[in-house]
C-alpha cells in the first residue's frame, strides 16, 4: 500500500540539498518565478503563479529518479541567459509531490520508477508512473527519461502527454538545458493554445445562447410588416439590457413592446430577457395596459439583483383593423409615427408613467392613438437618442432623431434600410461606437 501523500506545501529546495527555493505568492526575489499579483495569490490562484513567468527568473527542475545520489545523471545546467538551472531531487512520487511547489518549471521523470500501487497488482502499464505525474502536475512541463535505444517507449511517452523524451546514457549539460527550455516553452504554447480554443468554444456557445434569447416575432396572419435592429453596448456581446417583442393574439390585435433595463452588464441582459418572456406570456394570456405593466413590475422586483435597478417600457396594442392603437409608457421615450404627406412626429407622452421598479403601486394610463390607413410606427430605446453630436457635450435627443428620420424618409429609405441608416448615422455622429445598447423596431401598414 502506498504511503499516504501529505498536503502540498512550499518546500525550499535546500531540503533536497540542491538549491534555494523561490518565494511564493508574488515575491520580488530575483530567484522567484514572477508569480501572480498579490490579489490573485490571496484568492488562491496558483494556476497563474505557475504560468506567469518573468524573463529574469531562474528555471527550476524537479528530478524524479529512484537513485539520484548514486548516479549523477544531471550535470551542471545553465539556462539561455547563462544562469544556473536549479535542481530539486525526489526518490519517489510521494516525495516528488511534496517538492512540487509553484516555482517548479519542469519535471524530469525516470520512466523506470514504479507507479503507486503498481507492485503486485498485475498492472503492466509501462507508462503508469508518467500518467500519475501528468495527473499530479497538469500545468508543468514534463521530460521523460528512458533507457538508451528505447525510442519507442519515449515516443509513446510524448503521445501520452510528455513534452519530450531523453536517453539516460546520452545526457550532457548542453543537451539537457536545451531540452528543459524547449519543454517549458512548448508547455506554455500548448497551454495558450488550449486556452484560446476553450475561449473560442465558450464564445461560440455564448453567441448561440444569446442568439436564441433574441425574440422571434409572432405575426402570422397579420398584414403588418416588421423590421428591427439591435446593437448591444457591451464589447463582443450579442445581447444587452434592451429588449423588444411583437406578437399577434387570437383576436387579431398586434402587440409590440420595447424596453430598457438600466445598466449594461450580463445581469441586466438576463433581466431584460426575463421581462420580455414574461411580457409575451402575459400578453398571450390576455393582459394589457396597466394590468400587464403592474404584473411586469412585480416580476422585476422579484428578479432584480438590486433594489436600485429599474426598467423603462413602451407597449403598443394595434387594433385588428390597423387604424388605431393603445399606448402605454413607463418612463420610456414615445414612439415615432410616420404617415404619408405628413411630417414624422412623436406620439403624445403627457401621460407617461414611471419606470418599472421605481414606485410601488404605480399606474400606467393607456392612451388611444389614431394611426390612419397607412403608417409606420418606430419604437426605440434611449441609446438611439443619447449619443453625442460631434466632439462637444451635445446629445442628439428626440428632436434631432425626428429630423434625422424625416431626412432619411425623404431620401426614400424604408423598413430595414431606414433602421440601418438611422443606427449607422447615430454612431457616426457619436464619433465611434455607442456605449449604450440600441434597439429599434418598425411596424408598417400599407394603405
Amino acid at each position: 500500500m502506498p504511503v499516504p501523500v501529505p498536503r502540498q506545501r512550499a518546500i525550499p529546495a535546500v531540503e533536497s540539498g540542491q538549491a534555494q527555493a523561490a518565494p511564493l505568492g508574488g515575491g520580488t526575489s530575483k530567484d522567484s518565478l514572477g508569480a501572480a499579483p498579490r490579489e490573485e495569490a490571496k484568492a488562491g490562484n496558483t494556476k497563474d503563479q505557475v504560468e506567469n513567468h518573468t524573463a529574469h527568473a531562474n528555471l527550476t527542475l524537479l528530478l524524479i529518479e529512484d537513485d539520484p545520489g548514486g548516479s549523477p545523471i544531471v550535470p551542471d545546467l545553465l539556462d539561455q541567459a547563462g544562469k544556473p538551472i536549479r535542481v530539486r531531487t525526489a526518490r519517489n512520487l510521494t516525495e516528488a509531490e511534496r517538492l512540487l511547489t509553484d516555482d517548479v518549471h519542469c519535471i524530469l521523470l525516470d520512466l523506470a520508477l514504479p507507479a503507486p500501487g503498481r507492485a503486485g497488482d498485475g498492472d503492466d502499464d509501462e507508462l503508469a508512473v508518467l500518467k500519475h505525474v501528468l495527473k499530479l502536475a497538469p500545468r508543468h512541463a514534463v521530460l521523460a527519461l528512458t533507457a538508451s535505444g528505447d525510442a519507442e517507449r519515449g515516443a509513446e511517452a510524448v503521445r501520452v502527454g510528455a513534452q519530450d523524451y531523453l536517453f539516460r546514457d546520452e545526457l550532457d549539460g548542453r543537451l539537457l538545458s536545451r531540452a528543459i527550455r524547449y519543454a517549458v516553452e512548448r508547455k506554455r504554447s500548448d497551454t495558450a493554445e488550449r486556452r484560446l480554443a476553450e475561449g473560442r468554444m465558450r464564445a461560440q456557445e455564448n453567441r448561440r445562447l444569446e442568439r436564441g434569447l433574441l425574440p422571434t416575432p409572432l405575426l402570422e396572419g397579420s398584414s403588418l410588416r416588421f423590421a428591427a435592429r439591435y446593437r448591444p453596448g457591451r464589447s463582443r456581446a450579442l445581447l444587452g439590457g434592451d429588449f423588444y417583442d411583437v406578437v399577434r393574439t387570437q383576436d387579431g390585435t398586434v402587440h409590440a413592446m420595447i424596453g430598457d433595463v438600466c445598466g449594461h452588464g450580463p445581469d441586466e441582459a438576463a433581466l431584460g430577457v426575463e421581462l420580455r418572456i414574461a411580457w409575451r406570456a402575459l400578453t398571450l394570456a390576455g393582459l394589457c395596459g396597466d394590468q400587464l405593466l403592474g404584473t411586469l413590475q412585480q416580476v422585476l422586483e422579484h428578479e432584480r439583483a438590486d433594489d436600485e435597478i429599474f426598467a423603462t417600457l413602451c407597449t403598443v396594442d394595434i387594433a385588428p383593423d390597423g387604424r388605431r392603437a393603445g399606448l402605454c409608457l413607463a418612463g420610456h421615450p414615445s414612439p415615432l409615427l410616420v404617415r404619408p404627406g405628413r411630417p414624422a412626429r412623436l406620439l403624445p407622452y403627457d401621460n407617461n408613467g414611471p419606470a418599472l421598479g421605481l414606485l410601488p403601486g404605480a399606474r400606467w394610463p393607456r392612451m388611444q392613438v389614431e394611426l390612419g390607413a397607412e403608417w409606420s410606427l418606430m419604437l426605440y430605446t434611449d441609446g438611439l437618442i443619447e449619443g453625442r453630436v460631434g466632439e462637444g457635450r451635445e446629445r442628439l435627443g428626440q428632436d434631432g432623431m425626428v429630423e434625422m428620420v424625416r431626412r432619411q424618409l425623404s431620401e426614400g429609405l424604408r423598413g430595414e434600410a431606414l433602421l440601418r441608416a438611422a443606427v449607422n448615422e447615430v454612431r457616426d455622429l457619436n464619433g465611434g461606437e455607442l456605449t449604450d445598447d440600441v434597439a429599434v423596431l418598425l411596424l408598417d401598414r400599407a394603405g
